[in-house]
């Protein structure tokens, strides 16, 4: 495939240091999938506020993601930029905000991430009222679903389409629902929406069985990668650190040390974006070589590590492999 001048510029000045391991890590990228092999993304931190759809969105249409693990946070924050964004406030110097211009945002309905924030009224209330139906919906038919399957049906639906406000390609939620593309939401409560329907859980609205757990999760997760880790092998992409990382990683130990499966083959590729201090029992700024101690990662495993800012990485990384 012909390089474009994304990838021209890439391969002439980024040949040192954490410059080269972004294209070691691409090339590695693009040779596991070129074998046959299928990839795991996992987002954590705020990828979705970031825009990484803009680019993400593409490797889903273009067959180049196979399975995606991210926090709840991602999962709905993707689809409240989509239909959001003319709402979003930008706070560029967000670190000189005192504590009473915190509260003034806070009081104007806006919540902060870093430079970015979303305004509650026009993205989480939006989104509310539609998921809503779907969780009543479903309580009162006796029905389970995951958190992304909600979502998806919303998508797909239409319903949120009155609201767009950026090109819908550049939605990755929107790619994985039109693709079907599995996803693991692990910690899903831990999110807007999670909250959301924990208070109706609270308020006896809805039964918290109608939300698949994080369990079922887990065991989803299981019988995909035993389907899908023969011939080259599942790789494993990683943005960030925290749950979105560690609870699919740890499929593999499970299915081996748990479930007794002596030939289930390590992750076949890994590669972690993080900007995580190397120490003090972080998971998160765990080098590569510590996951073999725990049954994930094979001694041949293709391994690298980016240490940067994935808002910066990841869209160079998915420009190479795309050959923009």
């Amino acid at each position: 495939m012909s390089k474009g001048p994304i990838s021209q510029f890439i391969e002439k000045h980024y040949l040192h240091f954490n410059s080269a391991a972004l294209v070691d890590a691409a090339k590695g990228y693009v040779a596991h999938m070129d074998a046959g092999g299928k990839m795991m993304i996992t987002l954590a931190g705020a990828m979705s506020t970031a825009e990484l759809g803009k680019s993400l969105a593409e490797m889903i249409r273009k067959d180049k993601v196979s399975i995606i693990s991210c926090t709840g946070a991602n999962l709905e924050e993707d689809i409240m930029n989509l239909v959001a964004h003319s709402h979003y406030k930008r706070v560029p110097n967000y670190r000189d905000l005192s504590p009473k211009e915190e509260w003034d945002l806070l009081e104007n309905h806006y919540n902060r991430v870093t430079d970015t924030c979303i305004p509650e009224e026009e993205a989480f209330r939006r989104l509310q009222k539609h998921i809503h139906k779907l969780w009543k919906d479903a309580n009162d038919k006796g029905e389970r679903y995951f958190p992304h399957e909600y979502m998806y049906k919303m998508l797909l639906s239409g319903v949120l389409e009155q609201y767009y406000e950026i090109p819908p390609e550049d939605s990755w939620m929107l790619a994985a629902a039109k693709k079907n593309i599995p996803i693991v939401v692990p910690g899903w409560e831990d999110s807007t929406m999670g909250n959301i329907f924990a208070s109706y859980v609270i308020k006896n609205e809805i039964k918290a069985s109608t939300m698949k757990s994080g369990i079922e999760y887990m065991a989803t997760l299981s019988d995909w990668y035993v389907k899908n880790s023969g011939g080259k092998g599942v790789g494993f992409f990683q943005i960030g650190g925290g749950i979105a990382g560690d609870f699919p990683i740890c499929v593999v130990p499970m299915l081996y040390q748990d479930m007794a499966m002596e030939n289930i083959p390590f992750w076949a590729y890994f590669c972690q974006i993080s900007d995580s201090t190397t120490s003090y029992g972080s998971y998160s700024g765990a080098v590569p070589n510590e996951k073999i101690t725990w049954g994930k990662l094979d001694i041949h495993t293709p391994k690298f590590i980016v240490e940067s800012d994935a808002t910066i990485v990841a869209p160079l990384i998915f420009a190479w492999i795309l050959g923009w």
